[in-house]
């Protein structure tokens, strides 16, 4: 099958994704095969593009699809036997039937990894994001996610600045900035190498609330393992950890502070045993052992320039900080969790709060951040 019939099979009524997968499965003859093992409705709309395309309503979305395919050399339309085809999409008990990609295919070819976790990050969860982001980049993998606010282009963001691989799948065309305010990382993904947007929906397709769990499944899907940086209790970010699951992924978590709330879905999956906890990159390749192998020489950011080094880890004048983010704790839990008596861990509080460390707020004490 071609390109434009497998298009033509996606858009047939009573054909979703699931029924084509079954069918693929049963590998029929083109096209009398599948024209007898479809519903009367899809095989008769079939049958007519095949016989004559110009009276039928799907030609007109199809020569959409050439038209839209000729004006650029960065534009493709996937499908089950194309080259560029992601194999591990074929697990999935609905793989989406075709996929309009806008940016390098190279992307496709690593090992992948998908980043997913809350709109509204901590600092914490920003400078999580962004390391294990520019780390995996760095050992050359792939960084998938949803160009989501948040954490997803923030690890998508640091991937794409270290010179690495990113792959993003939207809610929406291809063509369509969604959120408007990921413009610039829109077009990064569209026309730098290393980039790549995936979308089950043809292009002009608007964001609709009930495309995005939709387009979960395929970030998870896209994957080897998921992390999810941050998440609260009930979070979009824990629909795509309850997919991984259900595609048997391998799914990861960071730990965080008993009181952030984004922290709370990311604790909820360690204590049940659904997830990894993670504390570096090494813990997940741990768990992805078979593909360590695969990790790439580090990624230079432009050919014959140095690598950038990760900078060292700051010193901290005191081990209190460890304890600290920019959530508020309370003076009892940083007691406990420091092993301090309350007298001591004052005066240690005080010393830093002098020297700009950190702050008392509403709810406990915060650190603050380092120009």
């Amino acid at each position: 099958m071609d390109p434009m019939q497998w298009l033509a099979v996606s858009m047939l009524p009573g054909m979703g994704p699931r029924r084509i997968a079954e069918l693929v499965a049963r590998n029929p003859e083109w096209p009398q095969g599948w024209l007898a093992a479809m519903p009367a409705p899809a095989s008769q709309a079939l049958r007519l593009w095949l016989e004559h395309p110009s009276r039928s309503p799907l030609e007109a979305e199809i020569e959409k699809t050439r038209q839209w395919l000729a004006e650029s050399p960065r534009r493709a339309l996937l499908h089950p036997g194309h080259p560029a085809w992601p194999r591990l999409l074929d697990q999935l008990p609905d793989p989406p039937s075709v996929l309009w990609a806008q940016g390098d295919l190279a992307a496709l070819d690593p090992p992948t990894l998908a980043v997913v976790g809350t709109r509204r990050p901590t600092q914490e969860g920003v400078g999580n994001a962004r390391a294990f982001g520019r780390e995996f980049a760095r050992r050359g993998w792939c960084l998938v996610s949803g160009m989501a606010l948040g954490v997803d282009a923030i690890a998508q963001q640091a991937a794409l600045d270290t010179g690495g691989m990113s792959i993003a799948v939207l809610g929406c065309g291809v063509d369509v900035i969604y959120p408007p305010r990921h413009r610039a990382l829109h077009q990064q993904l569209s026309e730098q190498a290393n980039g790549l947007i995936l979308s089950e929906h043809p292009p002009g397709t608007q964001a609709r609330p009930a495309f995005f769990p939709r387009r979960n499944r395929i970030v998870t899907g896209l994957s080897l393992g998921v992390l999810v940086v941050e998440a609260a209790e009930k979070s979009g970010s824990l629909v795509s950890a309850r997919l991984a699951l259900e595609q048997d992924r391998e799914l990861f978590a960071l730990p965080g502070s008993i009181h952030n709330v984004q922290a709370r879905g990311c604790l909820k999956l360690i204590r049940e045993g659904q997830a990894h906890l993670v504390l570096d990159a090494d813990d997940i390749l741990a768990e992805l052992g078979q593909w360590a192998s695969t990790f790439l020489p580090l990624t230079l950011k432009e050919p014959g320039l140095p690598v950038e080094p990760v900078p060292p880890a700051e010193e901290l004048p005191d081990s209190l900080l460890t304890h600290l983010s920019d959530v508020p704790t309370p003076i009892d839990a940083l007691v406990y969790q420091a092993e301090l008596a309350v007298g001591e861990c004052q005066q240690r509080l005080l010393m830093l709060e002098l020297d700009g460390w950190v702050t008392q707020q509403a709810g406990g004490w915060v650190r603050l951040p380092r120009a």
